[in-house]
């Protein structure tokens, strides 16, 4: 269910996804809001599952886990995808999955220290997942777009205060 949103909501949301260690105080004074009014809206938005955490984005070479991999997997057997879910959601090198819809069935971003490190994580891991997957990974040569904060839309919509 989406959330209704006013331009204060809008903006306090674009200065956190930038900004996710402003404290209260910096960002009540960026808004036409005081301190315990910017307070309540954050949580309000909090409990209302708009904002979903808080975490720090961070340089996935400078901690030796510079070789990326998207791999492209199509199941065999759809009765399995909650089993596969489960599982690769229990691997820590996977740092990102979508269920597509049509052909293939999943996206999966994952991060390695180098080739090798992938081919033990393929063969002993990704290889042995439910469902038959056929796999096709794609090694991942520069990020063009990072992953960024959301464009909010501009539409107001009222918000009962």
């Amino acid at each position: 269910m989406e959330t209704r949103l006013d331009a204060v909501d809008r903006k306090m949301l674009a200065i956190l996804q930038d900004e996710g260690r402003i404290t209260l105080t910096e960002l009540a004074g960026r808004l036409p809001l005081s301190v315990s009014r910017c307070q309540r809206r954050l949580r309000e938005l909090e409990a209302a599952g708009v904002v979903t955490g808080y975490r720090t984005t961070v340089d996935a070479a400078a901690v030796g886990l510079g070789f990326e991999v998207l791999v492209f997997a199509t199941l065999g057997d759809l009765g399995e995808l909650a089993d596969f879910d489960r599982m690769l959601a229990d691997l820590p090198q996977v740092v990102e999955a979508q269920r597509l819809f049509g052909d293939p069935d999943y996206l999966i971003r994952i991060v390695a220290p180098d080739l090798t490190a992938y081919q033990r994580l393929y063969d002993d891991h990704l290889t042995r997942l439910p469902g038959k997957p056929r796999m096709v990974s794609t090694i991942v040569m520069k990020h063009v777009v990072e992953s960024r904060a959301l464009p909010l839309p501009e539409k107001a919509q009222a918000r009962q205060d």
